[in-house]
């Protein structure tokens, strides 16, 4: 049987986003690997997840059982491969090559069974919730009960895959399917509400027949209410979450230059200090 959640308290989660965020950081300044801003604006969406919510073990990541988490937004593969790391589906010692030719740890996650606990290799944006609602659906076939969580951004609703996913999800029911939007109101190349028009975006959720709950992507309270109020609802689940671009470093925060910038060893410092993390 999959491990339950480990349900540590709410405020342990902070201290465990905070440290998984210096990770990142510093990782990022040491191999070169760049989306910092888009990594920090869904790790606490990230840390809820694996702590709260999915249910699986580390040491047996491919039970049949187990729950299933896609992170759609594959840019953010750095903040998921820590996470993952602190969750015990490996070493962290087998980050220490991040980036290196030959290494699995990169710009996105790489293909399912490389390491443990990726279930989709994502980046090309606008699959991840397919690929999740076909998994979901796959649970009701073969009466095998588990269910499917995806993290997507807001500019992967650009994609018309999600939407066409989005009926299918409603008009089926998919009661087991729940995703996030890390809505950070940036994409690569400008403000998200401005490339296309997404709002007013859980309202467009909505219509498409999903229950929908609108939070503070950044407050594990707020996460925790969305999932207990909505648990025993039959329709698929959105969760809104209002996130900040960089959340955490106050020179990053809103920033959209830390899509693709590199941290400086100077950075990495004055960003460990804003965190509390002694470096």
């Amino acid at each position: 049987m999959p491990e339950a959640p480990i349900q540590h308290g709410l405020d342990s989660l902070t201290s465990t986003a905070q440290t998984l965020r210096h990770r990142i950081i510093k990782t990022s300044h040491e191999s070169g690997t760049p989306h910092l801003g888009s990594c920090l604006s869904c790790v606490d969406l990230l840390v809820f997840f694996y702590w709260q919510l999915v249910s699986i073990d580390p040491k047996n990541p491919t039970d049949p059982a187990r729950d299933r988490f896609i992170l759609s937004k594959g840019h953010a593969a750095p903040a998921l491969f820590q996470v993952l790391a602190e969750r015990g589906f490996f070493e962290r010692s087998a980050l220490e090559g991040y980036g290196e030719n030959g290494s699995l740890f990169g710009e996105h996650p790489p293909t399912p069974n490389a390491l443990p606990g990726i279930e989709a290799a994502t980046g090309s944006l606008g699959h991840g919730l397919p690929m999740g609602l076909g998994m979901a659906l796959a649970s009701r076939i073969s009466g095998t009960p588990y269910s499917v969580y995806a993290v997507l951004s807001d500019g992967e609703c650009n994609e018309g895959s999600n939407w066409e996913a989005a009926l299918l999800a409603s008009a089926q029911k998919v009661s087991n399917l729940t995703i996030a939007i890390d809505y950070n109101k940036w994409q690569a190349t400008g403000r998200s509400d401005e490339v296309l028009g997404l709002s007013p975006l859980a309202d467009k959720w909505r219509a498409f027949g999903w229950c929908v709950t609108e939070i503070d992507g950044h407050n594990f309270q707020d996460m925790a209410d969305a999932v207990a109020k909505n648990r025993d609802d039959p329709r698929p689940k959105a969760i809104i979450a209002n996130t900040v671009k960089g959340r955490g470093v106050s020179f990053m925060e809103d920033d959209n230059n830390w899509h693709y910038r590199i941290p400086t060893a100077e950075e990495v410092d004055l960003a460990a200090k804003e965190l509390g993390i002694e470096a």
